[in-house]
């Protein structure tokens, strides 16, 4: 069963066209995977997707009512959250506090003693370093924060932008770890990556995008092994 549905989104920035009638889904229960080189027009579809921008065309859908026009706060309450691009933590705040503004809508503050046992459990990095300032952590332990505070939200869709960019190639591993966990415990999962490979390996599907259109879409696995792929974004 579709839990997001993209029916024809179109998506501007003022006169400029940045996305041109895509089209995709999420299953309930997947990993989808959307890639592309920068500018194609990824991070704008899950900030449309968040209530961020407004499509000018088209249609999103979770389970089947539309929400595209829905305020980011409502489209949260309803179970969508994006983990920006770049963490975007509050520096000066330690890492308990960070992850507590995650639970700020109703549902979540009054679960979050609970969710936030649940991320520390995900995640025992976090509970080692709850009471330190954000700035002082590493970019990894930093993304896992970002992680945990999306967490915090009780989401049933989370879309993450980028989350390995800048990290060392330990890190990586350990957060595509933590990724595939939190889809074995139930979570629909929407990934914008630049690691193409790990991205596909944990994904069930995957989109291509290129120049706000969608041009190959199909299995990850089969992506995996798709010629295009594997030349513009494998290196191979």
């Amino acid at each position: 069963m579709s839990l997001l549905e993209i029916k024809n989104v179109s998506i501007f920035y003022g006169d400029v066209q940045v996305v041109y009638g895509v089209t995709f889904e999420v299953l309930k229960g997947e990993v989808v995977s959307i890639i592309g080189a920068n500018g194609a027009g990824k991070s704008t579809l899950l900030r449309c997707i968040s209530g961020l921008l407004a499509p000018a065309e088209g249609s999103i859908l979770l389970e089947g009512q539309r929400i595209d026009g829905t305020a980011p706060k409502t489209i949260v309450e309803r179970g969508i959250v994006q983990i920006p691009e770049g963490r975007r933590l509050f520096p000066l705040m330690t890492v308990k506090d960070n992850l507590l503004v995650g639970a700020y809508n109703v549902l979540a503050d009054k679960e979050k003693e609970k969710t936030l046992e649940q991320v520390y459990a995900l995640l025992p990095r976090l509970a080692e370093r709850q009471n330190q300032l954000a700035i002082t952590l590493s970019g990894g332990e930093q993304q896992m924060v970002a992680i945990g505070r999306g967490l915090m939200a009780k989401p049933r869709l989370l879309m993450l932008d980028e989350p390995s960019l800048g990290l060392a190639p330990i890190l990586v591993q350990a957060i595509f770890g933590t990724i595939a966990q939190i889809a074995t415990q139930g979570t629909t999962v929407l990934l914008i990556e630049q690691d193409v490979r790990n991205s596909l390996r944990l994904s069930h599907r995957g989109y291509v995008l290129e120049h706000g259109r969608v041009v190959l879409e199909g299995p990850a696995k089969d992506l995996l092994v798709n010629p295009h792929v594997r030349t513009a974004y494998l290196g191979l």
